[in-house]
């Protein structure tokens, strides 16, 4: 059966269930990560891939497909898990996640995965891939759309606010940026490392539409990116506040958990706690 989006919330609930638990098994797997940020993306990532773009799991550079670059590269697994339960690639590969060799490297790499768009990880720089896809696709009067997730650390680039001025100035209103708002980084709380606060009236004085959501509320996000693609003129951020390690107790708001993978007994406690969800 050809893939299909769906709007029906609870089936992209269940998508974002099973994409939780498939990056806290491959983390444990490969004993290395990043589950805090990829737990915090995942509801966003679900409503994307399986309610909002539009793409073709069986020709993964269709021209007309819609983009999505994750720019907190370090946050790939929820990508790469969501791209495999809409059928890329087949989950067994999942746990193949860091080794040498595999497609599913730790931060995406373009040139060995089809469906990864921009090699990302150097924190700061997908926005301005994303903004330079959206330019072409003006360029070009095609109609597909582009997306860009980036982090609250990452926030604190400078090469993100050229962006942002960029975007605006070229009226790349096919351009929707997710801030995955779950208020931590690598070094502690963004409140204490650098403030990034007030970031929406930032973005509005850059003269970006600005949506603010709650970034696990299905319907907040798919109603978020409807009003997206209906703005003409100007580029959209939503800012997704969310929280870091969602669905783990042990891991949710815990800093300790931006870069380290589960044990084989957290991981069992994980994957009880969101199999009850």
């Amino acid at each position: 059966m050809a893939f299909q989006l769906t709007r029906d919330v609870n089936t992209i609930k269940s998508y974002a269930k099973t994409i939780r638990m498939n990056v806290i098994k491959m983390l444990t797997e490969a004993a290395s990560g990043h589950p805090g940020g990829s737990l915090s993306a995942t509801d966003v990532v679900a409503a994307l891939l399986f309610a909002v773009m539009r793409h073709d799991p069986t020709n993964p550079k269709w021209d007309n497909r819609d983009r999505f670059i994750m720019s907190k590269g370090h946050c790939i697994p929820a990508w790469y898990a969501a791209l495999a339960q809409a059928g890329y690639f087949d989950e067994k590969e999942l746990c193949t996640l860091r080794r040498l060799g595999s497609r599913l490297q730790g931060h995406p790499d373009r040139c060995k995965l089809e469906a990864i768009e921009a090699s990302t990880g150097s924190l700061g720089q997908g926005l301005s891939i994303a903004l330079g896809m959206a330019m072409a696709a003006k360029m070009n009067n095609a109609d597909w759309r582009v997306y860009c997730m980036i982090g609250d650390g990452e926030s604190q680039e400078g090469q993100i606010w050229e962006a942002v001025m960029a975007a605006a100035k070229f009226k790349t209103d096919n351009l929707t940026v997710i801030l995955d708002h779950n208020n931590g980084q690598i070094d502690g709380y963004v409140a204490d490392v650098m403030p990034i606060m007030p970031i929406e009236e930032k973005f509005r004085a850059f003269n970006w539409h600005v949506i603010g959501v709650d970034g696990h509320d299905i319907n907040q996000i798919l109603n978020a990116l409807d009003e997206a693609a209906d703005t003409k003129g100007r580029p959209t951020l939503i800012l997704a506040n969310t929280v870091k390690g969602k669905g783990v107790s042990f891991m949710e708001n815990n800093i300790g958990w931006h870069g380290k993978a589960p044990s084989k007994e957290e991981e069992e406690k994980a994957l009880q706690e969101l199999a009850a969800i």
